[in-house]
């Protein structure tokens, strides 16, 4: 998930910083509950793992320009399963930061954009896993259908977020339209690999449940609410 630059106009694109600022008041609305939390050292230890798993995922994993916007493995339900909410939305922002400033200057102009489209469905997520898995229930614990329907919400609010601003940016054109349903159509393969992935982690994680209690994961990974 890339917004092309050219995509927004130049004269447009102020709503991004607003977007973005709003997501980034609220991502340290979360740091400070991460902090009071698990403290200060473990809140930097898991955002630098998720940090450096995002730029990976956006510069190894593969990434393919499909529409309006390129689609790409991000894992942000992964991330949240295993580092909790601050930390994969620091690492989201900061790993997407890293890429724009030493792979892809051209995307900087679009970082608001961009911040905005992986945050807020990373915060849909988060409020829906509290709904969603019994408080009773540690992370490892989660079945398929509760992975797939993660997933599905944080993908399918980039999907939402990529066809705002292409229609924001272009209006509704035939064309335009049918740009954003090919990449929302290419996003589905993502929709059904990331459960999978997600299950796979945390099958691995309960096979190290000497890990519990370790400042490097979400304490929810191991234990109950």
């Amino acid at each position: 998930m890339h917004i092309e630059p050219g995509l927004v106009a130049e004269g447009k694109i102020w709503l991004s910083y607003v977007t973005a600022a709003g997501a980034g008041a609220y991502t340290l609305k979360l740091v400070a509950d991460a902090v009071a939390e698990r403290g200060v050292v473990s809140l930097i230890l898991r955002s630098l793992f998720t940090t450096a798993l995002v730029f990976c995922f956006f510069e190894v994993l593969p990434h393919h320009p499909v529409g309006v916007s390129e689609v790409h493995l991000i894992l942000g339900s992964t991330l949240f399963l295993i580092f909790g909410v601050a930390p994969a939305a620091i690492g989201l922002a900061a790993g997407l930061a890293l890429q724009g400033i030493f792979f892809a200057p051209l995307d900087l102009p679009q970082y608001g954009m961009n911040v905005t489209t992986l945050l807020v469905p990373l915060f849909a997520l988060a409020s829906l896993s509290t709904r969603l898995v019994a408080p009773n229930t540690p992370y490892v614990e989660i079945k398929y259908r509760q992975a797939l329907a993660l997933s599905t919400t944080y993908q399918a609010g980039i999907v939402v977020w990529v066809a705002f601003w292409a229609l924001y940016g272009h209006g509704f054109t035939v064309e335009n339209a049918s740009s954003i349903a090919s990449f929302g159509a290419a996003y589905m393969l993502v929709i059904i690999v990331e459960p999978l992935v997600d299950l796979a982690v945390l099958a691995a994680a309960k096979a190290l449940s000497g890990l519990r209690g370790t400042p490097l994961f979400e304490r929810r990974l191991y234990d109950a609410a």
